[in-house]
């Protein structure tokens, strides 16, 4: 990928990167896309009657309708502000 092109997708999506970082970006790009090239050479034609995927009916779980819960109990862990409610983080992510 020509830097031209690689600038105009940064560009596109937002991202900005230091001149190591881009180089960096830029061959891991050039990577995917040579691998994508080799998997769409591939000659592949799904068979849906080879498939072994298969789940029996029986082994499914039954469904049953449960009382929805009212909406003062789903908004009872959030923090009004400014007519809005704020959901509190539950979880930190790294």
């Amino acid at each position: 990928m020509d830097n031209k092109t690689f600038e105009h997708l940064c560009v596109l999506s937002k991202l900005s990167f230091d001149d190591e970082s881009a180089e960096t970006t830029r061959r891991q790009l050039d990577g995917i896309i040579a691998l994508m090239d080799k998997v769409k050479a591939i000659d592949l034609t799904y068979d849906d009657t080879l498939d072994k995927n298969e789940v029996p009916f029986a082994s499914l779980r039954a469904d049953k309708a449960e009382e929805p819960f009212s909406p003062e109990r789903l908004l009872s862990n959030t923090q009004p502000k400014n007519d809005c409610y704020v959901i509190p983080k539950m979880m930190n992510v790294e």
